[in-house]
């Protein structure tokens, strides 16, 4: 058995953790910084570790015999920690800083796009911003506007008017609204259809197809309101077809793989494609170089293989003989209860009761994402805007997502609210209608 070391607090890295410990390969498992749930979660040791202080994580990983390290979140690894545990020769899941500018740098995605004919969408990149106003107002709306670094999924305006488009430009490289983030910005075309994810394992030039999903990234129902870090999501996505995802692999993942390669820059770990599909047709709208999060609590839910084999062999450059990775044919559902004003403003600290009761519903697993102990009373607390991820699994989204909404009914907390909506266009697709 290997032990293993995750790295993150969220409700994806619950979600790992859960399916990492019921890996046969699985030794130790700890996780770092964890949270509530994580905390209780049976088999798995919290400990308390400063990921950006790489010679500690590197430190932990030799004193408790660390043969893998899984990292969750996209921000250590763009930070480089990958390449500090590979030069202590602990074997990392996640690509190096190098390889991480897939998700840390929009232009350099964009521009590996172009090179290696991935269909996206087109664009430019600016530095000046009165050169982007005039690409927006020679190519009209509605068009992209994005950050081209890490902006915790909001550096993202689809604008629907000139007029937002070029209010963006001014907030992201004039007031600098995102930081550094905003610096530099890509304006592409805007694209229709339906989204969906398509998810792989990575490494020594191999990738692995996974599943998909799809996801809610708007705070509202009826897909309205602001965008959040998404508010549920399902698996499988129905628009995604095998043939479709064959597509994906062959003329996306594959390429995008290749083309790192070819960049100097290999990739290890997971690659999350971002796809917009129309008529048959499916084109990137972005790489993602972690497990999605809500999406990653949906493939966690139906995975049935060992996982912790699947990510060592990508860490090691052996997935070439990997076997092939069994999944329930079970929907997987999940709703994501958050803070109320989330993704403005909200509170944090309030209780949380009826955990307990939501786990014993049938086909229910309550995934923590912002929550924390509250160390004189023992009580789950809020600590965040996403606070809870209720995963519900059945024959179908109608079932999956009525099971995960019993969950969700379970849970006593006033401050919480959730979308009652989540898998309606699925659900609508399984009716017929």
């Amino acid at each position: 058995p290997v032990n293993v070391l995750g790295v993150g607090g969220g409700g994806r890295e619950h979600a790992l953790s859960w399916r990492l410990r019921q890996s046969p390969t699985c030794g130790e498992l700890f996780c770092a910084p964890g949270n509530a749930g994580i905390a209780v979660e049976q088999g798995v040791r919290v400990v308390s570790l400063d990921e950006t202080d790489h010679a500690a994580v590197v430190a932990f990983c030799a004193d408790n015999d660390v043969g893998l390290v899984v990292c969750g979140p996209e921000a250590p690894l763009v930070d480089g920690l990958a390449d500090s545990l590979i030069a202590a020769n602990v074997p990392c899941f996640g690509p190096t800083k190098a390889a991480a500018r897939l998700e840390g740098s929009k232009g350099f995605l964009k521009d590996l796009l172009r090179k290696y004919d991935i269909p996206t969408a087109k664009y430019e990149r600016f530095a000046d911003p009165e050169a982007a106003k005039a690409y927006i107002r020679k190519e009209g709306a509605p068009i992209v506007v994005k950050t081209d670094g890490l902006a915790a999924g909001k550096g993202v305006i689809v604008a629907m008017d000139e007029d937002t488009a070029l209010r963006a430009v001014d907030d992201m490289m004039v007031n600098a609204a995102f930081g550094a983030a905003g610096a530099e910005i890509v304006v592409e075309e805007f694209l229709d259809g339906e989204e969906a994810s398509f998810f792989a394992v990575v490494g020594g030039g191999v990738a692995v197809p996974l599943v998909g999903a799809q996801d809610h990234k708007r705070v509202g129902e009826g897909d309205t309101g602001l965008n959040t870090g998404g508010m549920g999501a399902y698996s499988p996505a129905p628009v995604l077809t095998p043939a479709l995802e064959k597509v994906v692999m062959e003329t996306i993942v594959q390429p995008t793989v290749d083309g790192m390669a070819a960049e100097g820059c290999p990739f290890t770990g997971v690659i999350f494609a971002g796809l917009m599909i129309k008529d048959g047709e499916v084109k990137l709208l972005e790489h993602n170089v972690r497990f999605g999060d809500p999406e990653c609590q949906c493939l966690m839910a139906r995975m049935r293989g060992d996982l912790v084999d699947l990510l060592l062999r990508a860490a090691n450059g052996t997935l070439g003989d990997a076997p092939e990775m069994a999944w329930s044919d079970d929907v997987a559902a999940v709703v994501v209860v958050a803070a109320s004003g989330y993704p403005g403003a909200y509170k944090k600290g309030e209780t949380i009761k009826g955990l307990d009761a939501a786990n014993a519903e049938e086909g229910v697993k309550v995934i923590h994402a912002g929550t924390a102990l509250d160390e004189k009373s023992g009580d789950v607390v809020s600590a965040g805007g996403r606070v809870l991820g209720v995963v519900g699994t059945g024959a179908s989204v109608k079932e999956a997502t009525a099971r995960a909404y019993a969950g969700v009914d379970a849970i006593e907390w006033k401050g919480g609210f959730c979308r009652r909506d989540i898998g309606w266009r699925a659900i609508e697709r399984e009716e017929g209608k």
